[in-house]
């Protein structure tokens, strides 16, 4: 075995997210799509898998894997619906928030039903008025007594009207950064209420919706870490929520390039396979060779972020970038290759350029991603 395989523990993992997922969501996934239904039955199903609490900490009930482990996980699941791999990948960034971050009070609270999805967990960082300078934020939780009062509004939240925890980020201080602490806040917690469900181009496999706050009394004991460190948490929870949305984006780019080959093979053009064209040949083994290089950066920058290497967090934004880049790249030429079929709802490409646009977005956009990248070079170079 040479440095860049798989263990045979990870080749098992791997294959098991691969037959849960030809199983339970490929055959799904564009009805889910058309309908814009929400498979809770089957995000909760994942759980059975320990999907639910991935990096979880064994001690907490979770399965306690890597980063990489994950990122294999996410792939495997994304190459059947990247919409719905995403939104469990939302929910096991908020559940280690809780496991690594968490008082044993708040994590006996919350980490049983989080680890077998009884309980489904979302992550509340954005606002209307704060999305790349998420250090703005806006929402504030004010003492009062054992409990904080908390008002204001958090945007674009998978989940958002549907699941059972919010993990949010409130101001608890002054401006900037050092002034955000991290709270679990329940959905029937009175003064929460939501927007109604966002219309979105894609990722409609999942509920997403403006969460409010409304002068909501959280008890004191569902601080995450103390008061100050919040936004600490968010960044570290960002650094593993970067892998997982850049798998997603292989997953996603993977079944493009494996349509696009079956199709090439199929498709008859001038008396012969479109697959026989030089044109065609060049363009797939582009697509395959980009994603290769954005596999072999991701996972490398997975195991960084799981041994908390010094430049973990430029290699999560590093890969993150350029994983979900290429993989919209990657599916934008297949379906180019598949002509106006592409176009068609009957193919699966046309979802597949829908769902991994906004992986270039969410999670910190690629833009901030190169500042991040920038700023860390300039660090480690001291």
């Amino acid at each position: 075995m040479s440095q860049f395989d798989l263990t045979d523990d990870q080749k098992a993992i791997q294959e098991a997210a691969r037959r849960f997922t030809a199983e339970a969501i490929t055959p799904h996934a564009a009805k889910w799509d058309e309908d814009h239904h929400y498979p809770k039955d089957v995000v909760q199903a994942a759980a059975a898998l320990g999907f639910g609490a991935i990096y979880v900490s064994e001690a907490s009930g979770g399965i306690g894997l890597g980063r990489l482990e994950a990122a294999l996980i996410m792939e495997a699941m994304a190459h059947g619906c990247p919409s719905t791999s995403a939104f469990i990948s939302i929910h096991n960034m908020a559940a280690w928030m809780i496991d690594c971050f968490g008082s044993a009070a708040v994590k006996a609270k919350y980490l049983p039903g989080l680890v077998t999805m009884d309980k489904i967990a979302s992550y509340c960082l954005t606002e209307p008025g704060s999305g790349s300078d998420a250090a703005a934020l806006k929402t504030r939780a004010v003492r009062d007594g054992d409990h904080y009062v908390v008002s204001g509004s958090k945007a674009f939240i998978s989940g958002g009207g549907v699941n059972d925890v919010y993990v949010t980020m409130v101001r608890t201080g002054g401006d900037g950064p050092r002034g955000i602490s991290c709270l679990v806040i329940e959905k029937d917690m009175p003064g929460v209420s939501f927007g109604s469900q966002e219309r979105k181009l894609g990722w409609r496999s999942q509920p997403t919706a403006q969460v409010n706050f409304d002068n909501v009394r959280v008890p004191v004991e569902n601080l995450v870490g103390a008061e100050g460190q919040g936004f600490a948490i968010a960044m570290a929870g960002l650094d593993g929520g970067r892998l997982n949305i850049g798998a997603c984006s292989l997953g996603g780019a993977q079944r493009a390039l494996d349509a696009a080959l079956a199709y090439t093979r199929q498709r008859q053009q001038f008396g012969k396979a479109i697959a026989d064209f030089q044109a065609t040949q060049f363009r797939l083994a582009d697509m395959a060779t980009d994603l290769a290089a954005a596999r072999a950066l991701l996972y490398q920058a997975a195991v960084k972020v799981t041994e908390g290497a010094p430049d973990k967090t430029m290699f999560a934004a590093m890969a993150k970038r350029f994983a979900t880049d290429a993989g919209m790249s990657i599916v934008d030429r297949g379906l180019q290759l598949f002509g106006g079929y592409g176009y068609l709802m009957d193919f699966p490409m046309e979802k597949l350029f829908r769902d991994l646009r906004v992986h270039q977005i969410l999670e910190g956009t690629n833009e901030i991603m190169r500042v991040i990248t920038a700023r860390e070079l300039y660090r480690l170079s001291n």
